[in-house]
């Protein structure tokens, strides 16, 4: 058995997760880059989607990126990610900010996922999502623009879970010299 903080209502409490050493045979490590992509008025732009494996689930929020390409570092993926999912390019990006590290299954795999995170800024932009692949496709149903407000008012899953005062904490400090972990 394992220790890992439970992810629904008690993010500071710790529970046993009941992993084997089996189970951890099937978990797939990936790294992956992700973009805080904040507005004019500092409105940050999510994705809402779900596994389309299994929708009783439900349904997140989450920040534009994905998966590292074999040979691609951090900010390269962003870059891409950001294209593809959203249509900008030439956008300079800050960062490393944060760092964290997910686990989660999504369409019968089990994750764990190294993640860092970037800022862009844009004074507006029309979301092209015609670059996303067809796994996007399919999981991806829509996007919008959150203000930090709107997002900590939110019965709506978003991860990080904390992303609201994380990024109220970034928009306040600046860009770090160093990224943090932002937990789940």
């Amino acid at each position: 058995m394992f220790l890992t903080r439970a992810r629904a209502r008690a993010p500071d409490r710790f529970v046993v997760c009941r992993r084997t050493l089996s189970d951890m045979a099937d978990l797939l490590e990936r790294a992956a880059a992700r973009v805080l992509l904040l507005d004019g008025r500092d409105r940050l732009l999510l994705f809402h989607g779900g596994d389309p494996a299994r929708p009783e689930n439900g349904s997140w929020w989450i920040t534009p990126g994905g998966g590292l390409e074999v040979g691609e570092d951090a900010q390269a993926a962003a870059v891409r990610e950001l294209r593809e999912e959203t249509g900008l390019s030439g956008v300079a990006l800050a960062g490393p900010v944060w760092r964290r590290v997910a686990e989660f299954q999504f369409e019968g795999q089990d994750y764990r996922q190294s993640e860092v995170f970037f800022v862009a800024r844009v004074d507006s932009h029309e979301v092209d999502t015609s670059g996303f692949d067809e796994l996007e496709q399919r999981s991806v149903v829509g996007h919008r623009w959150w203000s930090i407000d709107e997002m900590d008012a939110a019965e709506d899953v978003i991860y990080p879970r904390r992303l609201a005062a994380e990024l109220r904490r970034l928009l306040e400090d600046g860009v770090p010299e160093t990224p943090y972990e932002v937990g789940e």
